[in-house]
């Protein structure tokens, strides 16, 4: 399994929770409206915890009580964490305007948490070879 090579928190609970002391407004990449989706549940529980949440989604003014932004790219203030639920193959574009804003410190994805521009790009990469895999063998992910 090549992931183990990447840079990632994944395992040190220590540093995940270092993490979250300095992240205060995380921005929710595909955070459905709908209550039975995966993405909205973490989002009521991260508002619970007392952060303030912002939804990326195509639709929709306001989710759970917060303005809805189309895209990473137009949100006016500073985001210490971008949390992405979407397809694989939508993930790439989104680190991109993670990474040309700037500000965000830290990105989770289904990949776990990476808070290293190369780290993330190298998983990226790695994630893009394995989608090849799959739609070459038709295999579902």
């Amino acid at each position: 399994n090549m992931d183990c090579e990447f840079p990632t928190v994944n395992s040190k609970s220590e540093e995940i929770i270092e993490i979250f002391k300095n992240t205060k407004t995380i921005a929710i990449a595909g955070l459905s409206p709908d209550a039975s989706k995966a993405s909205n549940m973490v989002a009521v529980y991260l508002q619970n915890a007392g952060f303030k949440i912002v939804p990326v989604y195509p639709k929709e003014d306001t989710i759970l009580g917060e303005k809805v932004y189309r895209t990473i790219s137009e949100i006016p203030f500073k985001i210490d964490m971008v949390d992405i639920f979407r397809k694989p193959d939508a993930i790439a574009a989104i680190v991109d305007e993670v990474i040309a804003r700037g500000d965000v410190d830290t990105v989770w994805t289904q990949l776990g948490l990476v808070n290293n521009e190369a780290a993330l790009k190298a998983k990226i990469n790695f994630y893009e070879k394995q989608l090849q895999i799959y739609k070459k063998n038709n295999l579902q992910y």
